[in-house]
This record gives C-alpha cells, sequence and structure tokens, in this order.
C-alpha cells in the first residue's frame, strides 16, 4: 500500500498569519495577485468572527522535486528571500491574504470597491452590533478611509471619526487589526472607560470579548499539507481538485513556476512584457488579412507549444534509451501528455521553441494553401500540434510537389477520418514519428491514414460546423477550383474575406420547410456550398430554378450570367446543372452525395465505405443556427 503523500492538520489562524509573516509561506509564482474586494473582505471576517468555517487550505513542502519558485504574501516586510520558505501556498491565497492584510499587518489595506475602484481601507467591528442577534454580522463591520474619517455631501460633512484611540472607545469599534492584540487593546480601552467615567461599558467589552475575539483568537483553519516528495503530477492534479473556485492551473503555469526558479520567465515568452510582443500575439497576427480580427493559428494555446516542443524533447529521450540498448517498455513514451510537458526541462524548451514556432508558421501556411482560412473553420484545432511539429522537423523537406502531396494526405485522413476528437496525445506521438518518415521515403504508411475511414451515409449526417468533416468538405471544395455563381471568382483569402465567403443552401431552407422537408435531410452539407455574401443575398429563399434565372437576368448586383457559364460554376461545386435547374430536390442529393465521396476519396487516397450503414444518427448533428451566416439573410427576406 503507497503511503500517504499529504497530511491534514488544523492550524491555528494566527499562527499561520504569523508564519506569512516570517516567510516561512510563501506563493508559488505562478499564483495571481490578490484581488478581493472589500465587500468580500467583510463576509471572510464576518465568517471567522462568528466560528464559522472559510474552507481548507493547501500547502506543498519546499524542498522535494517540484522546484517552484517562492515570492513573499502581498504586505510581507521586506527582505524576505525565497530560501525562508518552508511551504508554499497552493491553495486559499485569496482567503489567507485578505485576513493576514486586516487582522496582522497593522497598515491599512489596500483592496478595491465591488465596482473594481482601488481604495485604501481599515476594517472595524461594531461592537454593539456583533452583539446584537437581529443584526447580521456582515453589517456590524464597517470598512473606513485610509485617514479613519467617514466623509459624506462631497467630503464636507463628518459621519464618523476614529481618527483617535480615544474616538474608536468612544463609538465602541474595535480595530480589525487588533483581534491577535486583544490584552493591549483591552488595558487601553480600561484605562480610557475609567478616566472618562465610562466603567458601565466594560461588562460589554467583555461580553464582545467572549463571543467575538475569542473566536479568531482560538480559529483554527484545517490545512491540506502535500509533502515534498509529491510528484508534478500530483501537485497539478490536486491543485484543479481542491481549488475549484480560483485560478484554474494548467501545465503551462506549473512549468512557469519550474522555469522561473531557473530565472526564466516563460510568461514572458508567451505573452510579451514591457512592450515586447510575446509569442501568442505573433500568433494572432500570422496570416491575418483586412477585416479578420486573427489569424488561422491564433488559438494554439500556451499548452499546444509546450506540447510539440515536448514532442522533439521525447524523441531525444527516446533515442537515447535505445542508443543504451534499452527496448519495449524499457523506451520513455513519445506522447506529450500533461507529465511529459511538466516534466520538460527548460534547457530542451530553449532548444526547441524557435524550430517549434517556425512549425506553427508553416503550418498556418499550409492551411491557407488547402483553403483554410479562419479558426471558425478549422477542421481540429488538435491537429495543430503534431502538423507544427511535423514541418518544423522537415523542414525544407516539406516543400517539394510530392512531399507537401504526402502531407496533404495525411491531412485529410485525420480530419475525414474524425481521428482527433479525443485521446490524442498518443496519435500526435506516432504521427510525429511516422509522417516524416513516410515524407522522407523511409519508413511505412503512417498510421493515421491506415486507421482512417469513413462512410458513405456520414455525409447525411453532417449538419453544423462542430464537426470536423463537414469543415473539410467546405475546404475541399474551394481548394478543388469552385467559384462564385455570380462573380466567376475562385475561393482564394482576398475573395474569402472581401466578398464574406461561407457556407450556404444550395435548395434554400424556406423552400425545402415549405414542402415539408425534414431538417435532417436538406440541412447537410450535402446541400450545402461555399458562396459569397452577395449571391447568397440573390438565392433568397426561391426554388434553385427561380434564383438561377435572377442570376441569369441580372440586375443591381451587376449585369447577368451567361447560362453556359453559370453551367460551369455550378458543376466546380460537384453541382450537376440540369438536376438543380429542374429542382429535383432528391435525384440532387442522391448525385451530390456520390460526387462527395469521389472527392473525399481522392483527397485522402483511399476508397470510402459506400455500402454501410451511417457511422451516427441523423440526430447526432442538431443545425446550430447561430453558426449559419445564411440564416440572417434569410430571416430578412
Amino acid at each position: 500500500m503507497a503511503e500517504a503523500t499529504f497530511q491534514t492538520n488544523p492550524v491555528y489562524l494566527h499562527q499561520l498569519l504569523k508564519d506569512c509573516h516570517d516567510g516561512k509561506i510563501q506563493l508559488p509564482d505562478f499564483q495571481r495577485s490578490w484581488v478581493w474586494d472589500e465587500d468580500r473582505i467583510k463576509s471572510l471576517i464576518a465568517s471567522i468572527s462568528r466560528a464559522f468555517p472559510v474552507g481548507a487550505l493547501m500547502t506543498l513542502k519546499t524542498g522535494g522535486t517540484v522546484n517552484f519558485k517562492p515570492r513573499p504574501i502581498e504586505g510581507a516586510p521586506d527582505g524576505i528571500g525565497p530560501d525562508r520558505a518552508e511551504s508554499l501556498l497552493l491553495d486559499g491565497q485569496q482567503r489567507t491574504t485578505s485576513m493576514y492584510q486586516v487582522a496582522l499587518r497593522g497598515q491599512v489595506v489596500r483592496t478595491m470597491t465591488p465596482k473594481h475602484k482601488p481604495v485604501d481601507r481599515w476594517f472595524y467591528l461594531d461592537i454593539r452590533k456583533c452583539l446584537d442577534p437581529s443584526v447580521d454580522r456582515e453589517e456590524a463591520i464597517l470598512s473606513m478611509p485610509a485617514d479613519k474619517i467617514l466623509r459624506s455631501d462631497f467630503n464636507r460633512t463628518t459621519l464618523l471619526d476614529l481618527s483617535t484611540d480615544e474616538q474608536e472607545f468612544e463609538a465602541l469599534m474595535y480595530p480589525v487589526s487588533r483581534v491577535f492584540a486583544w490584552n493591549e487593546w483591552n488595558n487601553r480601552f480600561l484605562r480610557y472607560a475609567i478616566t472618562s467615567g465610562r466603567e458601565s461599558l466594560l461588562p460589554i467589552i467583555t461580553e464582545f470579548f467572549e463571543q467575538v475575539i475569542q473566536n479568531f483568537a482560538q480559529y483554527q483553519v484545517p490545512v491540506i499539507a502535500l509533502a515534498s516528495s509529491t510528484s508534478k503530477e500530483a501537485v497539478c492534479t490536486v491543485f484543479e481538485k481542491v481549488n475549484t473556485g480560483g485560478k484554474p492551473l494548467d501545465a503551462f503555469e506549473l512549468v512557469t513556476a519550474m522555469y522561473a526558479a531557473e530565472n526564466h520567465e516563460l510568461r514572458k515568452d508567451w505573452y510579451g512584457k514591457g512592450g515586447e510582443k510575446g509569442r501568442q500575439h505573433r500568433f494572432v497576427e500570422t496570416l491575418r488579412y483586412g477585416g479578420q480580427d486573427k489569424g488561422i493559428i491564433a488559438e494554439v494555446s500556451n499548452t499546444d507549444f509546450l506540447q510539440a516542443v515536448s514532442l522533439f524533447h521525447n524523441r531525444d529521450r527516446r533515442r537515447q534509451a535505445e542508443a543504451a540498448g534499452k527496448q519495449g517498455k524499457e523506451l520513455p513514451s513519445l506522447a506529450p501528455t500533461r507529465q511529459a510537458i511538466l516534466n520538460l526541462p527548460l534547457q530542451a524548451y530553449k532548444a526547441y521553441e524557435t524550430v517549434v514556432e517556425k512549425g506553427f508558421v508553416q503550418a498556418a501556411r499550409f492551411l491557407h494553401k488547402l483553403h483554410i482560412y479562419r479558426v471558425f473553420d478549422l477542421p481540429y484545432q488538435s491537429q495543430l500540434v503534431p502538423l507544427a511539429a511535423i514541418l518544423a522537423d522537415l523542414g525544407d523537406a516539406a516543400e517539394p510537389a510530392a512531399n507537401h502531396a504526402k502531407l496533404v494526405r495525411w491531412y485529410w485522413n485525420g480530419v475525414f477520418g474524425e481521428l482527433y476528437g479525443s485521446t490524442v496525445e498518443s496519435r500526435f506521438a506516432r504521427d510525429f514519428i511516422e509522417v516524416p518518415a513516410w515524407v522522407r521515403g523511409e519508413g511505412d504508411l503512417p498510421s493515421t491514414i491506415r486507421e482512417a475511414t469513413f462512410r458513405a451515409d456520414r455525409l447525411k449526417t453532417m449538419r453544423m460546423r462542430l464537426s470536423a468533416a463537414y469543415k473539410g468538405v467546405n475546404a475541399l471544395l474551394m481548394k478543388e477550383g469552385a467559384i462564385d455563381w455570380r462573380s466567376g471568382q475562385k475561393f482564394d483569402h482576398t475573395v474569402f474575406f472581401g466578398e464574406a465567403v461561407d457556407i450556404h443552401h444550395i435548395f434554400p431552407k424556406d423552400w425545402c420547410q415549405k414542402r415539408g422537408l425534414k431538417p435532417e435531410v436538406f440541412d447537410s452539407i450535402i446541400n450545402k456550398t461555399p458562396l459569397a455574401y452577395r449571391t447568397n443575398r440573390i438565392i433568397g429563399g426561391a426554388a434553385p430554378s427561380a434564383y438561377l434565372a435572377r442570376l441569369e437576368a441580372g440586375g443591381s448586383d451587376g449585369p447577368g450570367v451567361p447560362a453556359p457559364e453559370l453551367d460551369a460554376s455550378l458543376a466546380s461545386h460537384l453541382i450537376d446543372p440540369a438536376l438543380l435547374r429542374a429542382d429535383r430536390f432528391e435525384r440532387f442529393m442522391d448525385d451530390r452525395q456520390m460526387r462527395l465521396l469521389s472527392l473525399i476519396e481522392s483527397a485522402t487516397g483511399q476508397a470510402v465505405y459506400r455500402d454501410m450503414e451511417a457511422s451516427g444518427s441523423a440526430e447526432d448533428e442538431t443545425d446550430d443556427e447561430t453558426l449559419e451566416s445564411e440564416l440572417t439573410m434569410e430571416a430578412a427576406e
């Protein structure tokens, strides 16, 4: 039985805060700044003053395998170095910092209003209200300005002045900054009561001590203390489970903290700093055109990037192990899992960060050649990781036409085989090893191509952009030469963005609904194709025979299109013009399904299963109207 790597101990609040003050408890560098506003602080004070639970904390003993860079809790004295840290506070920073600031530090608290306006505040317990059972405890907690004078009427009228000890005593306001210094405060109050003839208040003060102050003095916080032997994976997992109300912790944040201990700012690499733009900004700007707000690789995450770097590092480790004579299960895994990212040395990151960034930029150019221009139209965000790593590894070898064709074939098999939806790390590893070797002529057909299958009836169930294959069909049509029916232009990136090209119905939705056709039939990708905004506006909700006649006749949107040219444009979308002109919906759907299947076979280099049952029911993908730009125009008709 494995030995437990944590303990759960109650710790007195006063001791906990004192350890923060002395630097024995510090924060790991990935923790965000303290952000609580004064209302949340009041709520916390109220709970502790009534001995109510405020949740457990979690700490990690320093000196183990997880080497985070410590930093003192906000407000701690200057000069506290990382060498003093005995434990790191993983969960509970906001609660702990709030109580440290208001109850132990003895200085005005820099916080914010609920509307996020920065303010300086002192906090007080209204003694009389605290002892009144009819008053909600939060109403008994008062926050005062830095000078301890509460004013109104544009600061012309003083409502309450607590700027001296005597005024605090007279108003029976107890400073929260003195909850752990009762004896000193009580002795001063006793002298005040005797000299001012207010000895009658002493029983009230005694009752306040017994019912309120002792709750602070005796308050114990449950602390989950992780041992120094806790693994990086366990720290990440446990943090995510416990810290449900705080900032999510991912592998990037953990690696950031570990690299910080080696004086490297990983966050600066990604986000930039001091006017210097980071890698994230460069990805957003890569191949960003016109009114487009971001390029195709804009949503590559920091963990995606680390996964790609990890692939190179893992391969190096595998090669070293093979050279040492290891085999089979003795060899390290290639999969860029979270654990692999957490074990990524700074040296390996520095060795591969530049080449991997170039790989992602190459991936963006690769996708543009496939007529995938927007993040919105990207079949699989996850497939970018192996694509970038493969391109980075191949370098110039990816450019010859024959090699590029192999990469294109691999890519479309991943899309139409729908292989990147889940459990992708092991596939990343296989692709990274198999695809470059195959492209160079040194290896067999990659497993992603061997394992990819596409069933004929799958086209009927693809009805929305959440389907990778749906997006793939749209891109393939543009890549294979589909042209706009009105303008006759091919859909390069200039036309795509300039003419607001999107996926639209061929037999319009309104026409289909009026004839009692079901959405699961007419909403499939078989009845959709890329068209410019102005072209789709001409189509409207009319029958194909009617809108084709409008396109031929021309009008305010431009001159008419001769019938032969229009038929050629229709054919470029794999549409039989005769069936469309005759409004033969059922025949059209059967015919175009076969044409699209041939298109997919050409892209993947292998036959589809034409006589199999559907891979999913029609109900699997329900058209989401928010994703279809054509619906906006139909509503305007």
